[in-house]
């Protein structure tokens, strides 16, 4: 689907209380319904679009319907927003080169490897995607061979599993 539809389906709180939800855990309607205090036609509707919007999928269990959320949808979400920039460099530069050239990117070394380390201001870990492969080498070793387009995304937690730990608590005897 359009990132036009994604937008529209993440319009109404209802459909955003409904990604909550199930960020937490895989649920049938009446259990969303329950949670979200809502009629399940009302939950049902919002549903729909958000599954038309490809944002959440159904797990079919016997006669269940369960449903989950695609994170691999938000991943993308802001693609069509973002104008490319290109740079040039010499055919035995590396990408370190192309990108130092950035005056928005922050580059930091770290024993004989560089690594983006913020971009815009903003901290956190980046990774680059080279025509759409991630390459396994920092930024410089990475030795362009051809023109190329250069992705680079800030690595985002989304939450897939909550997990309580809890300590034993000794009787004593």
């Amino acid at each position: 689907m359009g990132k036009k539809t994604i937008f529209s389906a993440l319009s109404a709180q209802t459909r955003i209380n409904i990604i909550k939800v199930l960020l937490n855990d895989e649920m049938h309607v009446s259990a969303i319904a329950r949670t979200l205090h809502l009629s399940v036609p009302v939950v049902s509707r919002h549903i729909k679009i958000l599954e038309d919007a490809d944002l959440i999928e159904k797990k079919i269990i016997g006669n269940a319907h369960v449903f989950r959320v695609k994170p691999i949808q938000f991943e993308h979400i802001f693609d069509p927003l973002i104008d490319p920039i290109t740079v040039q460099i010499d055919k035995n530069e590396s990408l370190y080169d192309a990108l130092q050239q950035l005056p928005f990117l922050s580059i930091k070394k770290h024993g004989k490897d560089r690594f983006i380390a913020s971009i815009d201001g903003q901290e956190g870990y980046y990774i680059y995607e080279v025509n759409g492969k991630t390459p396994n080498v920092p930024i410089n070793d990475f030795q362009p061979s051809i023109d190329m387009t250069v992705i680079l995304s800030k690595l985002i937690a989304i939450q897939q599993k909550k997990i309580k730990v809890k300590i034993k608590k000794n009787l004593e005897k």
